[in-house]
């Protein structure tokens, strides 16, 4: 098995009394999108910041393709970093802010040209070379800063929320950029981000953190549909969640009885989930309106809808079961004329199928 890109091993970071990082053991391959996420405060910029060499571990150790980080200073690192704010020169033009790095490694001046050459067309800035800084988009602002990170091709690219600065439609677009960049250059991304549908668009892994740990380590897809923990579920996007009592377990599966769902046999997120609450997804319900029947192997239940909240391609629906237990739904909306959302107060069957229904822990 090859070397892995970075090994984290054991590592934490305490400010006096507080720990922002919590015995975080991690391997991140080579060639991989990998993002950090959590909520604001759950350690994940502290532990990019370790990997970078701008904050010393308090314990464990750091090691980037097979060599210990301990004492290496942030220049002497094979790594380069995008923050969030661009940090381009502003006095500088494009070409320049872009040899800045190489001038300092002492590169000759044909290297330099021709590199910066390639770096401008791989970030498709070639005619905007001579401009300066505040000529230029924050999409471009940044293109610039990727491509001044990536010109001496270090073995590792960290990027500390390098989108949050952009407005969405932007944010999407640079989204599909670093993704094609990362597949040409085949260099290992590391970013951080606290936007789940960034994470789940572009990384090929990603490491859900909480309170200075990592909770769950996944591919999208897996992280998406198998959440392992409460926590997870309720992070990477929007989630159902109902109570529940364990009858027993089998495998990779569990009897359960629901109060709403009644006796059914459901997955369980991991063999060690003995005991927790049913998540199911707003997009696996199925709303009834005028044949309110069950279909094959599907709970049905009696809802009211309470508001519909519109974003375009689909709509959310926000129901109350009758005994108050809240659910939402999102229906998408695919045909352009003949359907509008159901009103307030409108009575809907919602149909919920077991193979849908996941045991997570509490």
């Amino acid at each position: 098995m090859s070397e892995p890109a970075v090994r984290i091993e054991g590592v934490a970071k305490r400010f006096g009394g507080f720990v922002a990082v919590e015995d975080v053991s991690l391997d991140i391959p080579k060639n991989a999108f990998f993002a950090l996420l959590g909520p604001s405060g759950c350690g994940k910029t502290t532990l990019l910041r370790m990997i970078g060499g701008f904050e010393a571990p308090s314990e464990g150790r750091i090691l980037i393709d097979g060599d210990d980080m301990a004492r290496v200073p942030p220049n002497r690192r094979p790594v380069n970093m995008v923050f969030q704010s661009y940090a381009v020169f502003p006095h500088m033009s494009v070409a320049d802010n872009i040899a800045y790095g190489l001038k300092v490694a002492g590169a000759s001046k044909a290297e330099i040209a021709a590199k910066v050459e390639a770096a401008l067309a791989q970030v498709r800035l070639e005619s905007f070379a001579g401009r300066k800084p505040a000529q230029l988009s924050g999409g471009q602002r940044q293109r610039v800063a990727l491509a001044r990170a990536l010109v001496k091709r270090p073995k590792l690219l960290l990027l500390d929320e390098p989108l949050s600065a952009l407005d969405k439609k932007l944010r999407e677009e640079m989204q599909l950029e670093l993704v094609r960049l990362q597949h040409e250059v085949g260099i290992t991304f590391v970013i951080v981000t606290h936007d789940q549908e960034e994470a789940l668009s572009m990384a090929t892994e990603i490491a859900v953190m909480q309170k200075g740990r990592i909770l769950q380590r996944a591919g999208p897809r897996r992280l998406y549909e198998h959440p392992e923990h409460r926590f997870v579920a309720e992070f990477i996007g929007a989630s159902n969640v109902l109570p529940c009592r364990v009858v027993n377990t089998d495998g990779a599966h569990a009897l359960v009885e629901s109060p709403h769902l009644g006796r059914i046999r459901v997955e369980r997120a991991t063999p060690a989930t003995r005991d927790g609450v049913l998540l199911v997804r707003p997009e696996k319900l199925r709303m009834a309106f005028s044949t309110p029947e069950p279909e094959p192997g599907e709970v049905l239940l009696d809802a009211t809808i309470e508001q519909t909240a519109y974003y375009g391609d689909l709509s959310f629906v926000y129901l109350h079961l009758d005994d108050g237990t809240r659910l939402q739904c999102s229906r998408y909306n695919t045909n352009r004329i003949a359907r509008s959302d159901p009103p307030p107060g409108t009575r809907t069957g919602i149909g919920i199928h077991p193979d849908d229904v996941l045991l997570v822990g509490a």
